[in-house]
């Protein structure tokens, strides 16, 4: 394992740098247009926690879908023009122009070739590595693994990205994402955790289209937003 982070750490020109480490993660993932992974989503605000888990498909350009099946099953979708939420349960479905959406998954667009982290990042350093394995220091900024690496990102000062305090990136040695910790103002933190990654899978195009079961009810937050007062 130690053999592993200092490949990681030490490239062909000296040490990596956290925009040299950043630009290889977005390389990787350049070299494919489909990805899956199982993913585990930890939200903590107000000293109350829920976890939920599923499935996750990106397609290149912009679309991605979760399938969240515990506790309960629901769907969230991007089309390449809109973002979805559906709830079996409700029977309500709610849809937005991508680009007025807030989600906290707008860091995951960096896997479907929609954002890059030098546009999502005003300033972006490496984690205290030497916590690694240890007990000390934040938890949160501990790799999983001695193998692994850690990323803080800032957001550009004043832009439309500030809807965030800070937001850690963690990859494994073959600089594949295996967390994601986004730390909103308000001390609401929201992790993303992600393992069994598939590359260059076949996946249709109607995996990432969005048709309402008969019944549902759809909701168009555009038209909400417009008629507050």
């Amino acid at each position: 394992m130690i053999l592993a982070l200092a490949a990681l750490l030490v490239g062909d020109s000296g040490p990596a740098t956290a925009h040299s480490l950043a630009q290889k993660i977005e390389r990787h993932y350049a070299r494919t247009s489909t990805l899956q992974a199982v993913f585990l989503e930890r939200v903590l605000q107000d000293g109350a926690i829920r976890v939920e888990s599923g499935t996750v498909y990106f397609r290149r350009p912009g679309k991605m879908r979760w399938e969240y099946e515990s506790p309960e099953q629901k769907l969230f979708l991007v089309d390449g023009k809109h973002v979805w939420l559906y709830v079996p349960a409700d029977h309500t479905a709610t849809r937005a122009p991508v680009k007025q959406s807030s989600d906290l998954r707008t860091p995951l667009a960096l896997l479907t070739g929609k954002v890059h982290l030098s546009q999502l990042c005003g300033r972006i350093e490496m984690a205290d590595q030497s916590a690694a394995g240890t007990s000390g220091g934040n938890p949160s900024e501990r790799p999983a693994s001695l193998g692994n690496v850690v990323l803080r990102c800032w957001p550009h000062r004043g832009g439309e990205q500030e809807s965030f305090r800070e937001i850690l990136f963690e990859a494994d040695p073959q600089f594949r994402l295996v967390r994601i910790v986004v730390r909103e103002p308000g001390s609401v933190e929201t992790e993303f955790r992600f393992g069994k990654w598939q590359e260059g899978i076949s996946l249709p195009e109607a995996k990432f289209h969005f048709e309402p079961p008969p019944g549902v009810a759809i909701v168009d937050e555009t038209q909400l937003a417009g008629s507050a007062p």
